[in-house]
């Protein structure tokens, strides 16, 4: 890697750094420290742990979830291959945000059974699907809940958004949106030619095995049982919300309805470009909570505090136990390998 790469990426992660720090710094604004430790130790911590129960069970499910979409690549690919994968990618997210999905598909690649590419393909699959599945729920949601949980979406959301987008800025991204589309068309025409040049070749061979991990992905068989792992893998998010309020007084007048939207509402948490959502999910978890149910900041934060560091330390956990697994098996096959040559 040269120095500029190293430069950039130091920079990168400075700044994430620095944003997950503004929105903890927003987040705990007001907040007194011995409330806050009040209020920690008031957690019943063994709800606690049947939320990181059910934090295992959903990597597990992930991983059988991806696998399935993999097979039509290599049948040989194992579950527990999978299922590091999934928590290896968990692990590096708390390093490098969004880096999780590049790492798994090399912990695939690395065993020599498909092409990085191809993997790459899997993971924007599945990733579609769990954005298809968040965008039903959200919808959900929405129409079953209360007219708060409209009115949080409306006031907290969608009119900041459309605040800031004007009408030039539409015109703008209308127009990228065409340019980028002809000059796609205008690229696979001319796809022979550019192949002569090795960046372009090596970009074609990329895009190619995303579309065959995606090819992949559509050929799979037992769909129903993909759809199953699916709302397995959601029934497991919701649990480890509910969970999280049955362990917490403050918010023991919540229902199972409620935490489907706590659920919802931290996803976008995690979804925000930092280390693990550190900042962005006690921010925004502890925002809905103080306007939907008028929930006191202080038990808004330790609330997403205790669901956040949580799962963090399952996904830490769980990550340097693949990791460790990793490199154990591999050392093990490189003496066999070596036993065989003397």
């Amino acid at each position: 890697m040269s120095m500029s790469s190293r430069w950039k990426k130091v920079i990168q992660w400075t700044v994430m750094l620095l944003v997950a720090a503004v929105l903890l710094y927003f987040a705990f604004r007001g907040v007194k420290w011995e409330d806050f430790v009040s209020g920690v130790r008031s957690c019943n911590f063994h709800w606690i742990i049947v939320s990181m129960l059910a934090s295992v069970i959903a990597f597990f499910v992930r991983g059988v979830r991806w696998r399935l979409i993999m097979l039509p690549l290599n049948n040989t690919i194992t579950v527990r291959e999978a299922y590091d994968g999934v928590t290896v990618a968990y692990l590096t997210n708390f390093a490098l945000p969004r880096a999780g999905e590049f790492a798994r598909c090399g912990v695939i690649s690395a065993g020599g059974k498909a092409s990085f590419e191809s993997v790459l393909g899997t993971v924007v699959l599945e990733r579609s699907w769990d954005m298809i599945s968040y965008a039903v729920i959200l919808l959900l949601v929405l129409m079953a809940g209360e007219s708060s949980f409209r009115q949080f979406v409306s006031e907290e959301v969608w009119e900041p958004a459309v605040r800031t987008m004007s009408f030039n800025v539409l015109w703008l991204v209308a127009a990228a949106v065409i340019l980028a589309a002809a000059g796609c068309v205008i690229v696979y025409r001319m796809r022979h030619r550019l192949r002569r040049f090795r960046f372009m070749d090596k970009l074609f061979r990329v895009v190619e095995g995303l579309v065959n991990g995606l090819r992949a992905g559509l050929r799979m068989k037992g769909k129903w049982l993909f759809l199953l792992y699916t709302v397995m893998l959601w029934f497991c998010y919701w649990l480890m919300s509910y969970t999280t309020i049955l362990a917490f007084p403050q918010v023991s007048g919540l229902n199972w309805a409620d935490a489907l939207f706590l659920m919802v509402v931290g996803g976008l948490g995690w979804i925000v470009p930092v280390q693990g959502g550190i900042g962005a999910y006690h921010f925004i978890l502890s925002l809905a909570m103080a306007s939907i149910y008028s929930i006191p900041k202080t038990s808004g934060v330790i609330f997403a505090t205790i669901s956040h560091e949580s799962q963090a330390l399952t996904m830490v956990l769980c990550g340097a136990l693949s990791l460790a697994g990793i490199y154990f098996r591999k050392r093990k096959a490189e003496r066999i390998q070596k036993l065989k040559h003397e």
